[in-house]
């Protein structure tokens, strides 16, 4: 019997894993994909854009992966030592009605907020959207970044 197990388990061709095809083998199994189905099927997900941030000797950067937002959609403000970057990627519908087979897109609102450090001169923020990346480049201050050394007495 083991031998045999083994056999077909050597002879299996591999099959790309689809959730929608997957059959549960428990009824344990069967209701928790009931309910997953149920549930997460008229959910939708938030869009929540990845973002990177980087020093320089001269600036601070921030950038966000926001492909698919158009530039009128976008708003940067500026209160309190807090920067928020917000927007919406909207679901545009197809007038010839495609019928997806799989859609992992997220769409919707998001706004993502930072504090800044008091090294920024916040009259020379700027920003620029190319290849589906905004970049908000926020210059130091050189007033503020100067070093003094003090001695102890």
């Amino acid at each position: 019997m083991i031998f045999q197990q083994q056999l077909n388990f050597n002879t299996m061709t591999l099959i790309k894993y689809n959730p929608k095809m997957y059959r549960p083998t428990t009824f344990s199994g069967l209701l928790d994909k009931f309910f997953d189905d149920t549930f997460q099927g008229g959910l939708q997900m938030d869009f929540t854009p990845s973002v990177d941030i980087a020093e320089t000797k001269d600036a601070f950067e921030i950038q966000v992966q926001i492909p698919g937002v158009k530039k009128e959609d976008l708003n940067i403000s500026l209160e309190n030592d807090m920067i928020t970057i917000s927007g919406e990627r909207k679901y545009e519908h197809d007038k010839n009605d495609k019928n997806f087979h799989s859609r992992e897109t997220f769409y919707g609102k998001f706004s993502r907020s930072f504090h800044l450090p008091d090294a920024v001169n916040v009259d020379k923020i700027n920003a620029k959207q190319e290849d589906g990346i905004l970049i908000v480049t926020l210059p130091k201050d050189e007033k503020k970044t100067a070093k003094k050394l003090i001695k102890v007495g």
